[in-house]
């Protein structure tokens, strides 16, 4: 801390992470399950993955999370907290148009923990994606058109 002529202080805030490596992911039965849903979509944005999650929940597969809604909007931390662990690790990774999309490495270590999932779980989260793909396209293309630069038009008069 030090002060300055006008004698105004200014603080140095520590913020303290959690460090998370690619073995903490392969303990966590959780995070694999989300990368797989993640991979099984191909390319989806954080919004529409709570709520592609939260419809699953109501579906009856449930993994874990809980939800608070905002308004109309299903929110979770845990979500967020989740798959900012995925992108640190490297497993995913975000994409120039926002989407949160698995990397090479995240398919190598999807094939390397396949057995952690079982075929039947498989088979229920890839019927429920197909079904609820069309409930969360429009919310993926709402974020891609949110986070598009404005461009001025130019008008003529």
């Amino acid at each position: 801390m030090s002060k300055t002529a006008t004698g105004k202080s200014k603080e140095l805030k520590i913020i303290t992470r959690h460090v998370i490596t690619v073995k903490d992911i392969e303990n966590d039965p959780r995070k694999i399950k989300l990368l797989y849903i993640i991979d099984q979509v191909g390319g989806i944005s954080e919004k529409a993955l709570q709520y592609l999650l939260y419809y699953m929940k109501e579906k009856g597969y449930d993994l874990g999370y809980s939800f608070v809604m905002l308004g109309d909007m299903p929110s979770s931390k845990e979500v967020i907290n989740d798959t900012l662990a995925l992108r640190y690790v490297g497993l995913a990774e975000t994409n120039p148009r926002r989407k949160i999309v698995t990397t090479s490495l995240g398919k190598e270590f999807l094939e390397k923990h396949k057995d952690v999932i079982p075929d039947e779980e498989k088979d229920t989260i890839k019927k429920l994606v197909e079904e609820l793909r069309p409930r969360i396209a429009p919310i993926d293309a709402e974020v891609e058109v949110m986070s598009r630069p404005r461009r001025r038009r130019r008008r003529f008069f």
